[in-house]
Parts: structure tokens; sequence; C-alpha cells
């Protein structure tokens, strides 16, 4: 397989498994070889053992970080700072992109981006949405609601009036606040019901008050 063969095979597609290049090859380590030649050259990143991305000057389009962080563990969707900033719902850019997963927490730097995977409780896999981030992207993200829970309950102390009054997050036109108290119940966490009910009090005096 030469490296056009492989663009040819991707199409649009930027992300590709080792199994991809194996389906069909006659010659595997010949493939693993070339594969091994392309990382070296920059052609292609690898993200992880076995997942790879083609560098953007080979790629037909850039590929999302949402994206990205779904396939490298697909057991997961990005959630937290990640999904409030992306829904305009927090001022500050997030570094890495933070997903949340049923399996080990990990964190993970590639040539691509920085990715962060928070360990939760399979009782609380819930909450996510297949949304187009990108023209014909697609990744699970969680819903403003359920991202905002998602980070209160993973951070320490954070239904403390100390940390809370920090915490610049802007409801109106995104978090729908009676959908947050449903899912707030629905999480069941004493913290997290208890950092809600503060929120609301601060959102009430605030600019956005009247829309709540």
């Amino acid at each position: 397989m030469t490296f056009s063969d492989l663009q040819r095979l991707l199409g649009d597609q930027a992300v590709f498994r080792t199994g991809t290049l194996l389906a069909g090859a006659s010659s595997p380590a010949h493939v693993r070889r070339q594969l091994s030649r392309w990382v070296k050259s920059g052609k292609v990143h690898a993200l992880r053992r076995g997942i790879y991305v083609l560098a953007e000057p080979y790629a037909k389009r850039q590929t999302h970080p949402f994206l990205l962080a779904n396939e490298v563990r697909r057991a997961s969707y990005v959630s937290m700072q990640s999904a409030l900033a992306w829904y305009g719902c927090i001022p500050e850019f997030a570094q890495a992109t933070t997903s949340v997963t049923t399996e080990r927490p990990e964190q993970l730097e590639t040539p691509k981006a920085r990715f962060i995977f928070r360990h939760i409780k399979r009782d609380l896999f819930w909450g996510m949405s297949s949304l187009e981030v990108s023209p014909a992207q697609f990744a699970l993200v969680a819903t403003p609601e359920k991202a905002l829970i998602d980070w209160l309950y993973l951070t320490p102390e954070s239904d403390t009036p100390a940390y809370l009054d920090q915490l610049r997050v802007e409801p109106a036109g995104r978090i729908d606040v009676k959908r947050l108290r449903v899912l707030t119940e629905r999480a069941g966490s004493q913290k997290v019901l208890r950092a809600v009910a503060y929120l609301e009090s601060i959102w009430r005096e605030s600019d956005w008050g009247e829309a709540l």
C-alpha cells in the first residue's frame, strides 16, 4: 500500500485504525512497516496504539477534537468544561478536550490535541447526544445541563460558596434550568443538588435572572 492508496481509502475521513489497513492485506507485516514510516515522516499522527489520523497537509479536512476524543475512547462522551465552552456557557477556552467514561481515567498527549478522560460510574453515563460539531462531523457530547452536572459531580468541594462564587457559568439561552433540576435529581448526588441550588440563587440575581 502506498500513501496515495491510504488517502484514497480514507476519502474524507482522516481518522483510521490499524485494522482498516490490515483488512484484506496480503502482507500485514509490510502494511505495519509502511504505517511506521508514515508516522516517522510526519504524514500520519498516532493518537494511541492502533488509532491514527492523517497530518493536516494530507487530510482533506481538519478533524474536530471532539470527534478525535470519541475515537480515542469510544466508551466516552465530551463533557464538563469542554462541552460548556463549546455551547458558550463559560467564557474560558478549554485547553484540552475533557470527556467522561466508565473506563479508567486517563490523560493523553498527542500531536493533534490533549485529551482528558474522567471516570464516572455507569449509573451516570447518560445525558449525551450525537451533535454535528463541524460540517459532516458528529461526536457524542453532553447536553449543557449534563455537562454542568458532570463538572460539579467530579470536582471536589464544588458545593462550597467559595468555589461556586467564582464559577462563571452563564445559563441564558443554553441551559434549561427546569431540565437541570430534573437531571440533578436523577443524578442523586446531594453535593450536586446543593451546588445547583446555590447556582440558581446566583443566576436569579444576575442580569439574566428574568430569563430563568
